[in-house]
């Protein structure tokens, strides 16, 4: 795939480092595990969004656009990456919250992302949960035209067929850093929310033909739900590139047994891991996404799920800023 064809604008710090995980894959007693380090993309303190940044915001100017709008939530790591990202390229931003954590402490409110969304000087709305986001930023951008600005609207996640182009190329990415270092992936896990990384890792995947299955830990939606949003985009996604067809339904595995009691609710899991790989790898997890997914991955090994794999690696999406957020919560 040329994914030179489409506008793209350098934003991340790329390729991000793959790298060997012994003290872990030692004390799991399964698989070797890698961690591919999408925390270290650089923009606005990193994570995985922004390598859909490149594409999205790219799109945006080659539209003429001052001003760029999206969503999620309190604490999202979309959000303050977009921020970060208008900031680079002299844009303002506007930023949609839908308060989905019930009667968060001071620290969820004015922490972590949502202070550096601040410091990067977005304009903040917050609405009840269950707005529907997307009628809600076609509002702001109808008001934003009538005051003479040209909006461009991101979903939540950057997730669509144009962000999904940043996880094609991290899928060819890592391939080409396996090949280098003569590791044969068997197993890749990573975090699946919004859709658009599993999308986009599952077109590069299958389209290159790698063999190589993918799991996506959900920390939203029920099973059935995150899969089917994952599988409609991916197809989009895969004709958007020309390669329409490559995706079928059962390419798509999502594991949400580990969502707990909601979107952005702390589990024990997650923080037995968190903690785990701090003190074992000296690498920090965020608690809504990654923590999530590490400790899905974690149970799993412990459960035999992939004792077939010799080498499994991890999609590290970035978020670390959102501790600081959940800080009452996760202090040892």
């Amino acid at each position: 795939m040329l994914l030179s064809r489409f506008p793209r604008i350098s934003l991340a710090h790329l390729p991000t480092p793959m790298e060997y995980l012994p003290r872990l894959s030692q004390h799991l007693g399964g698989p070797d595990i890698y961690i591919k380090r999408d925390d270290c993309t650089g923009l606005g303190t990193g994570g995985n969004k922004t390598r859909k940044l490149e594409f999205l915001m790219a799109d945006a100017l080659e539209k003429g656009s001052d001003v760029v709008i999206t969503q999620g939530a309190v604490q999202s790591n979309h959000a303050r990456q977009t921020a970060a990202a208008a900031c680079k390229l002299g844009m303002k931003c506007e930023l949609v919250f839908e308060k989905r954590v019930e009667d968060p402490d001071d620290a969820y409110k004015t922490s972590g992302n949502v202070l550096l969304d601040r410091i990067f000087g977005a304009n903040i709305r917050e609405v009840p949960k269950g707005s529907d986001m997307n009628v809600v930023m076609d509002e702001l951008a109808t008001e934003l035209r009538t005051k003479g600005h040209n909006p461009y609207v991101i979903p939540g996640g950057g997730s669509n067929p144009i962000g999904a182009l940043g996880y094609i190329d991290c899928a060819m990415e890592f391939l080409a850093q396996a090949n280098r270092e003569s590791v044969v992936i068997e197993q890749v896990v990573h975090a699946t929310g919004s859709a658009g990384t599993q999308a986009g890792l599952v077109v590069g995947l299958q389209a290159m033909n790698s063999k190589i299955p993918l799991l996506g830990i959900g920390v939203n939606a029920a099973k059935a739900e995150q899969e089917e949003k994952v599988f409609k985009l991916a197809e989009e996604t895969a004709a958007y590139v020309g390669v329409p067809g490559c995706i079928d339904r059962e390419d798509i595995v999502a594991n949400c047994d580990y969502v707990g009691d909601g979107y952005g609710i702390p589990t024990k899991e997650m923080k037995d891991a968190v903690m785990l790989l701090a003190q074992l790898e000296g690498l920090l997890f965020d608690p809504v996404y990654s923590g999530k997914g590490l400790a899905g991955m974690i149970d799993l090994i412990q459960k035999g799920e992939f004792s077939e794999a010799k080498n499994l690696l991890f999609i590290h999406t970035g978020g670390v800023a959102g501790l600081f957020g959940y800080s009452s919560q996760l202090n040892p």
